[in-house]
């Protein structure tokens, strides 16, 4: 999944699509993988702020460095668990105009929906098997300039299920217009007040875009529907 997102300007990178050379900070435990992907981002012209191998290291690197982006594996030492993903999430929590790109040999979603709790921009989620062709760098550049990916089979599991391409034709015209508005950022009330109507209507279009387009009831609450709406409609935009 590819999806461009255009939130406000505290939850992630600049919107402004960069040109200059990126300042990236790369952090996984395997060095000859680090090595790699160091030298494919700086034959490009990129700057490797700091390399890294453990999680609190990578922490340490992006407030000292303040890059435009790091590149995080998600199972990083003492325990190869989840250590990259929870100090992704630091990360974004600390330093919001950081992009966060995450890596894995296989998909892992624990830790995703609060990730994007502070929004879906300048987010993306590879599969490491991506890492060697183009578009690879193509979604280096996109997601430091607040744009977000996500790849298919990790959005597979978000939805508890295959992911559905041409869900968005199921909704009206106003429901697609209140859902533009959520992938813009906007909370109820202001989507109310953008589109003159009330809050409570705004309310019923919302649930009727989760029931529509199939998103899971579960325990993680509207949010996480709405996120996972918001990506459901950036995926369609950048496929459309």
């Amino acid at each position: 999944m590819t999806a461009s997102a255009r939130t406000p300007e505290s939850e992630g990178p600049s919107a402004v699509q960069r040109t200059h050379p990126l300042r990236i900070v790369l952090a996984d435990d395997e060095r000859l993988f680090r090595s790699a992907l160091a030298a494919l981002l700086e034959s490009r012209g990129h700057l490797i702020t700091a390399q890294v191998g453990d999680a609190d290291t990578l922490r340490a690197a992006v407030a000292r460095t303040e890059p435009d982006l790091a590149v995080i594996d998600i199972r990083m030492p003492p325990t190869k668990r989840l250590e990259g993903l929870r100090a992704a999430v630091d990360i974004r929590q600390s330093h919001p105009g950081v992009g966060i790109l995450l890596l894995s040999q296989s998909v892992q979603v624990t830790h995703l929906t609060e990730l994007t709790g502070y929004g879906v921009r300048g987010v993306g989620y590879l599969l490491k098997e991506r890492v060697a062709d183009e578009h690879f760098l193509d979604t280096v550049r996109r997601i430091a300039a607040g744009e977000c990916e996500f790849d298919q089979e990790v959005l597979g599991l978000l939805f508890n299920g295959p992911h559905q391409q041409g869900g968005l034709a199921k909704l009206s015209t106003r429901e697609l217009e209140v859902l533009k508005l959520m992938a813009q950022g906007l909370t109820n009330p202001a989507i109310a007040s953008q589109l003159v109507v009330s809050v409570k209507t705004v309310e019923t279009h919302v649930g009727s875009v989760f029931r529509r387009l199939a998103l899971p009831d579960e325990s993680e609450g509207e949010y996480h529907r709405r996120v996972l709406a918001v990506l459901t409609y950036l995926q369609s935009e950048r496929h459309g």
